[in-house]
């Protein structure tokens, strides 16, 4: 599935929600936020807190591959890992604190 826009993010949402079984309120009780929140991210609001539509991932247990759109298919095996990259992050701000 490719998301291209902020509506495409929402049917994703919302198609995930779905497949698990959980209405907006109990997804929205899973991420800390309010059932208002998921209704409007749902339909593709596109100025949603990144922070926040990550979790919303992490609560439906879905990943994310960030994948090189020029590449033929739309596909190939240089990915981002997005767990390494968040754990150099972290690596380099421990290292910063620590001088």
């Amino acid at each position: 599935m490719q998301l291209r826009t902020a509506k495409h993010v929402g049917a994703a949402i919302r198609d995930w929600r779905k497949k698990r079984g959980l209405d907006q309120a109990e997804l929205a009780d899973k991420v800390g936020v309010s059932r208002r929140w998921i209704v409007q991210v749902e339909k593709g609001k596109p100025r949603a807190a990144q922070n926040l539509v990550l979790k919303t991932f992490d609560a439906l247990g879905v990943s994310l591959k960030i994948a090189d759109a020029t590449v033929r298919g739309g596909d190939n095996a240089d990915g981002f890992d997005i767990d390494i990259i968040v754990e150099s992050a972290k690596g380099q701000t421990n290292n910063r604190m620590k001088k």
